[in-house]
């Protein structure tokens, strides 16, 4: 297997990462196989979107309705919501696989892989890329 970590600043808002290209140079070159992408948070996601139409602006409403930065939330400390942070992965997971055909991912057109960030109090995030070859 090979792996490798990257890191990523997300900075003091919510954010969709787009982290495709990286994806794309991570598997370039090795055969078919499946890539693994992680997040090793407790307060952050990986998904596999749609970017630049308004889908990631989509993505963060629809999250913003369903766990809203309040002060409903046990889990306290940070900023206001903080505790939504530490939900949203039961929503949007902390990994993805996508297969690899011919070191290239075999996304569909429109497909993205994202990290998913909410929690704005935490802007140094790492992922890790893991592949699987056949």
């Amino acid at each position: 297997m090979l792996s490798e970590t990257r890191s990523y600043r997300t900075g003091s808002e919510e954010t969709v990462l787009d982290l495709t290209r990286d994806c794309e140079a991570f598997v370039r070159g090795h055969g078919d196989g499946l890539l693994n992408v992680f997040v090793p948070h407790a307060t952050a996601g990986i998904a596999i979107i749609e970017t630049g139409a308004g889908s990631d602006d989509d993505l963060l409403a629809a999250l913003g309705d369903l766990l809203p930065a309040d002060d409903r939330w046990q889990h306290r400390h940070g900023s206001p919501g903080h505790g939504r942070s530490h939900v949203m992965p039961a929503f949007v997971p902390p990994s993805a696989t996508v297969p690899v055909i011919g070191g290239r991912l075999a996304l569909g057109t429109w497909q993205s892989v994202c990290l998913v960030d909410l929690n704005v109090d935490n802007p140094d995030r790492e992922v890790r890329f893991s592949l699987i070859t056949a």
